[in-house]
């Protein structure tokens, strides 16, 4: 190729970018852009690395460690195990709260009822629902006693209210008259006017409770309600329907005491009555202590009806003897007569509740098949005769049989004399 030929290389003027030189230049040039880049490389790199050293030691900081630490020597860093420290102990619950009653401090027990805390510290809270032996129902609304509350006083009932540290309740305050004197009178709007035959008068809770909290006066002037009266709902007791003011004792007794529920209440609103199932005598074995405990003389029982007047009764203590049980009783006598037994609320015993076998028994006493006298089995029969004739009939046999012939039955119905007698 001659030496003054164009080179191949060269490109014409104005023919797109300038040359960039010769072969060497380039081959610098590429070597000085692949420099550029690996270091910038390295600084991208070496600026994650330490992105991700700060996330470990932040993720390090906020995680709990699980293993010993070690330092650069391999050395453990790990503290040293610290004491446990124990709980405080929680103090132990107070016996006692104290409680203002009608200004006057009182000591009560945790989860006592508002009325038990009254009655203990002296202040009665009329009632007829409430039974310390059962459930409180708050049904009657009469033991409304006033609690001071944040807001203020407040009318509560004491029946289903416990008593708490530092509470003040008020038990006569001109609000809780008015209101007793409300219940009494919505409660005497259907009550009969019985007293004077009833065998509750003298030992009513609302005839005593119409005279201390009563309005003293009826505004009502309509017609009272009326039943047939009295049921005989079995062989010992009559319900009287216009005298009951649905206290709920009879049948919570049924339902919670005796777990015969053969009593409760029939209808609903203003037609709401005390009745048995249909065709289903009351045919409890403790139906006795119901007519015990109902407040208005609404269930009586037939050995004790018109019989005497309360103020009229001689009492005394005693203890049931138809079983070993010794159940605390009450008997009731009139003119040398007994006409009454009643249950004593005794602790360790019976808590007022009484059978029916027990509480009735007393009829067995002036019963005309009742012995008088001894007798003595002859050719015509039985035959009465005298004490010291009778014992004499009876070691003559003793003495004639033979020994293994002879057994003796005692049993819980027994004495204590007679068992040593026995023995």
């Amino acid at each position: 190729m001659p030496d003054d030929a164009p080179d191949a290389a060269e490109a014409p003027e104005g023919a797109g970018a300038p040359n960039p030189g010769s072969t060497s230049e380039r081959r610098g040039q590429a070597d000085r852009e692949a420099i550029t880049d690996g270091s910038a490389g390295e600084d991208q790199e070496q600026r994650d690395d330490a992105q991700s050293a700060e996330a470990v030691e932040v993720d390090a900081a906020t995680e709990p460690p699980t293993e010993a630490a070690t330092d650069v020597a391999g050395q453990s860093t790990a503290p040293a195990d610290e004491p446990e420290v124990e709980p405080a102990a929680e103090p132990p619950p107070k016996s006692t709260v104290t409680v203002t009653i009608d200004d006057y401090p009182h000591e009560a027990r945790p989860g006592q009822l508002v009325i038990d805390a009254c009655e203990d510290a002296g202040q009665y809270v009329p009632r007829f629902c409430y039974h310390p032996r059962m459930t409180p129902v708050g049904m009657c609304r009469q033991c409304l006693v006033e609690v001071e509350g944040p807001r203020g006083p407040m009318m509560v009932v004491s029946c289903m209210t416990p008593v708490a540290d530092g509470q003040v309740v008020r038990t006569a305050t001109p609000e809780i008259k008015r209101a007793q004197e409300g219940v009494l009178e919505l409660l005497l709007a259907n009550h009969p006017l019985d007293c004077p035959v009833c065998d509750k008068g003298g030992e009513c809770p609302l005839q005593d409770q119409a005279f201390s909290h009563g309005p003293g006066e009826s505004r009502y002037l309509e017609e009272k309600r009326h039943f047939e009266k009295p049921i005989a709902i079995s062989d010992l007791v009559f319900l009287d329907r216009e005298r009951c003011i649905l206290c709920d004792r009879c049948t919570r007794f049924a339902d919670e005491v005796a777990g015969d529920p053969l009593i409760t209440f029939t209808h609903r609103g203003n037609e709401t009555q005390v009745l048995t199932f249909p065709d289903e005598p009351f045919a409890s074995y403790f139906s006795g202590n119901t007519v015990q405990i109902c407040p208005v003389g609404a269930l009586t029982a037939s050995p004790y009806r018109f019989k005497a007047r309360p103020w009229d009764l001689d009492q005394v203590e005693s203890t049931c003897t138809t079983c070993s049980v010794g159940c605390r009783i009450v008997v009731q006598s009139s003119r040398d007569q007994l006409v009454r037994y009643q249950g004593v609320d005794s602790d360790p015993v019976n808590w007022g509740w009484l059978c029916d076998r027990g509480r009735f028994n007393f009829e067995a006493v002036s019963s005309d098949q009742r012995l008088g006298a001894p007798l003595v089995r002859g050719e015509g029969g039985p035959a009465e005769t005298s004490w010291s004739t009778a014992l004499q009939a009876a070691a003559q046999l003793l003495q004639a049989a033979d020994p293994a012939a002879i057994a003796v039955l005692g049993g819980a119905r027994g004495t204590n004399e007679d068992a040593y007698a026995w023995a």
